[in-house]
């Protein structure tokens, strides 16, 4: 029997922080009343404005991480290497142990995953106003990471999502937090111009 759950996220549900380079806006995290400072949680969504124009990363060693950025353009070196250029809802992913140094003032998302307890991926679904796609997971079903949850973030625009039966509209900077989401087949259906981003989080 399938017990998806799903809950709609307002910026009134998120929890905001400073941060050496700005602020840090919290948008979901597991388990669910985690705290971020204590560095042990499965995973995190975030995001966060970056005031500086070049900044340091928090090391995060037990840690994967998928970033991408809402606004502006964001620059990452990791160890040293060559810089990777991230435009608007462009996605990267690395290691949250590396040394990594952001050149560029922009609004980010952030999905970290802890190492061995979690896994998962972070993808942009743009859409001009009256297109629509369907919404699924992409990673498959694992009984190794039976838990698994879906975040759909708003970044842009206006959509219209369909979830068993339901309509959810999702305006600027709101989320679809959808629970035990498989299987899970969403429709998404852009009312203006819309941009989203989708969290993929699979946990033992």
């Amino acid at each position: 029997m399938n017990s998806m759950t799903w809950k709609k996220l307002s910026p009134e549900d998120y929890v905001v922080s400073r941060w050496s380079g700005g602020t840090t806006t919290q948008v979901a995290i597991a388990p669910e009343g985690a705290v971020y400072a204590d560095r042990y949680f499965l995973w995190r969504v975030s995001s966060a404005s970056v005031e500086l124009e070049e900044s340091e990363f928090t090391p995060l060693p037990d840690y994967w991480r998928w970033i991408s950025t809402l606004e502006g353009e964001m620059r990452l070196s990791h160890n040293g290497a060559l810089p990777v250029l991230l435009a608007p809802y462009e996605v990267h992913q690395f290691d949250g142990g590396a040394a990594t140094r952001s050149w560029g003032r922009c609004t980010d998302y952030n999905l970290m995953l802890r190492k061995g307890e979690a896994r998962g991926l972070l993808r942009p679904v743009c859409l001009a106003a009256g297109d629509s796609t369907e919404i699924a997971f992409e990673s498959a079903e694992s009984s190794a990471f039976p838990q698994a949850t879906l975040l759909l973030f708003c970044g842009a625009g206006t959509a219209a999502v369909t979830i068993a039966g339901e309509e959810v509209r999702l305006e600027e900077r709101t989320s679809l937090l959808v629970r035990d989401a498989f299987p899970c087949h969403l429709q998404a259906l852009a009312l203006e111009d819309a941009a989203l981003l989708i969290a993929e989080m699979q946990t033992r």
